[in-house]
């Protein structure tokens, strides 16, 4: 793509409406500031320019514009970032004059859509009637199955066969999880695609319909593009659902997010059967800061609601609980209660504190008086965590009417143990990390990148100065600004970045350089002080040079030339 049009397209659009959409911003000055979605955070350290079209991380030091926001935000490659923001602007950007590079994975990937065809193939033929039925009497009907690509394993190795006849050798079929010893992994089960957050297919989940003593469910192994930790089932569909209402929605498994499909709730992501990890934690927290758990009402599905709540609380997020019961996940309370019943569940969810309290009283025998006390106690250090005073004082009062106990008697223990959470630590936390400072020189060098970036003049003006950088990385880099600014004759930071993308070694520089706040305004006077410590940084290593050269040479009358060299260096002549 012609890097005019990638250009127009970036100045067509505004970064902070951009990062806006999906992180709240908060406007200081002429900056704007909020969460970085790249760390974990939880103080806003991501500083948003409106006025270069930038935006840097003071503690992960995450840098670019708004195309490198994007693709890392969205998991997006260029291509698709282009496209997304030409279709915002009006611009149909083509791809004639820009091929989608090919990427690591890609044959894993076509090897998966190849499959998702053949079994869908298999489910919609005369062979699938029997699973078509099962599916049906489950309440799957064909528009759900299209919906969510399901298709059908049979008891052959026709897939094998399938894929070696497309250039693919066995040990590339183990590797990704769909043959083993020239034998299909799945046979005679309900085939579910799994998709990564972009919407790829990575794996399968194959469940039982037949009578049989194997698994319920076979889901493909680990590989190279499918870790299960790393990825939430639907979050491809959810992501913009989510952001539009406000609010997602956890569940266990990936029926119960077909499930709710069928009665319009689309803001779903499920587990996929495992722990909450740290990596699906900031995942969630892209889609929303309104984040209700919806898991088994089962003992394991309460224990998992438990440890998920106090996993977002570290997080400095409370999260809301949908309590179903006991019996019940989410795919059988909405067969049988439907819709409504199911929106009213989620309308009315419970904050993960209050969850915690529920859950104290059930294991607690409050006939007992130290029982009785003990769970009280506990009440109380649960409360200390909330932050609204309101909740706190409706507890409190609750409390008092329940237990008759007198409401100060509550409040003074409530206040103790509060001030004790909120005390901070008389130990002084040390970090071995070791930040080096940087040298005049480098200092200089950075300042004068920045300089030439915001300022037209300062590039003529540097470029006549013939200044020497020894380290390469600075060299490319001021080579390439000049070529830039030749070529188009205007240059941004934001454009700039953009022209650097593919240019590793440059966008290194420009990361480092926009790291820091810099000054804003450049003189003649600043200008020259900083062509002074470059000047004087070659200088001392031409000297360091000479020098060696003396310690090595053998002959005197040569060390005595060299000497001579380092004098007039000194003295400037």
């Amino acid at each position: 793509m012609k890097n005019d049009i990638v250009n127009d397209i970036r100045r067509r659009v505004d970064i902070v409406d951009i990062i806006g959409e999906r992180i709240p911003l908060i406007a200081r000055g002429k900056n704007f500031f909020g969460v970085c979605p790249f760390h974990n955070d939880s103080n806003p350290s991501m500083c948003v320019s409106r006025e270069k079209q930038i935006y840097t991380c003071f503690s992960c030091h995450a840098t670019g514009n708004v195309y490198t926001f994007l693709e890392n935000y969205e998991h997006w490659d260029f291509r698709e970032t282009l496209k997304y923001l030409g279709d915002l602007v009006g611009i149909d950007v083509g791809y004639a004059n820009y091929q989608k590079r090919e990427g690591k994975f890609d044959k894993i990937y076509e090897a998966y859509r190849i499959a998702l065809k053949y079994y869908q193939n298999n489910l919609a033929s005369s062979v699938g009637r029997e699973a078509k039925v099962y599916l049906n009497n489950r309440k799957i009907d064909d528009e759900v199955i299209k919906e969510f690509e399901i298709g059908l394993s049979l008891s052959n190795n026709d897939l094998t066969k399938l894929l070696e006849k497309k250039d693919y050798t066995l040990l590339e079929l183990n590797k990704c999880g769909l043959s083993s010893d020239n034998r299909d992994i799945y046979h005679d089960r309900i085939m579910f695609p799994l998709y990564d957050i972009n919407g790829k297919i990575v794996a399968f989940s194959g469940r039982i319909y037949k009578n049989n003593d194997q698994n319920k469910y076979l889901n493909t192994k680990e590989t190279d593009v499918f870790k299960k930790g790393h990825m939430l089932y639907h979050y491809h569909i959810a992501r913009e659902v989510a952001r539009s209402e406000k609010c997602v929605i956890i569940m266990e498994g990936f029926m119960d997010v077909i499930r709710a499909s069928t009665i319009g709730v689309h803001n779903t992501i499920a587990l996929m059967g495992t722990a909450l990890t740290q990596e699906q934690i900031q995942l969630i927290k892209r889609l929303s800061s309104n984040i209700i758990l919806c898991l088994d009402g089962d003992d394991p599905g309460q224990a998992a609601t438990l440890q998920a709540g106090e996993l977002f609380l570290k997080e400095k997020i409370e999260v809301k609980v949908i309590v179903l019961p006991e019996n019940d996940d989410p795919d059988s309370f909405i067969l049988r209660e439907g819709e409504e019943r199911f929106r009213s569940l989620v309308e009315n969810a419970i904050y993960f504190s209050n969850y915690k309290i529920r859950s104290l009283r059930r294991n607690t025998n409050l006939q007992n008086d130290k029982e009785k006390a003990f769970y009280i106690d506990k009440v109380l250090e649960e409360t200390a965590e909330i932050s609204d005073e309101i909740r706190v004082e409706i507890i409190l009062k609750n409390l008092a009417k329940e237990f008759d106990i007198g409401y100060n008697t509550l409040e003074m223990r409530f206040r103790e143990k509060k001030e004790k959470k909120e005390k901070p630590s008389s130990f002084i936390t040390f970090t071995n990390q070791v930040i080096k400072e940087k040298t005049k020189y480098v200092k200089a060098v950075e300042n004068l990148i920045y300089f030439m970036l915001t300022y037209d003049w300062v590039i003529t003006e540097t470029k006549g100065k013939h200044l020497i950088f020894p380290e390469e990385k600075y060299r490319i880099t001021m080579n390439e600004i000049f070529y830039y600014y030749e070529k188009y004759g205007i240059i941004t930071i934001a454009d700039f970045y953009t022209y650097a993308l593919d240019k590793q070694c440059v966008k290194e520089v420009l990361d480092e350089v926009l790291r820091e706040n810099r000054e804003s305004v450049v003189t003649a006077v600043l200008l020259e002080e900083l062509y002074k410590a470059i000047r004087e940084n070659s200088l001392n290593l031409e000297i360091n040079r000479l020098k060696k050269k003396i310690e090595e040479e053998l002959d005197p009358l040569e060390q005595a030339r060299l000497a001579e060299q380092i004098r007039k260096l000194r003295i400037g002549d």
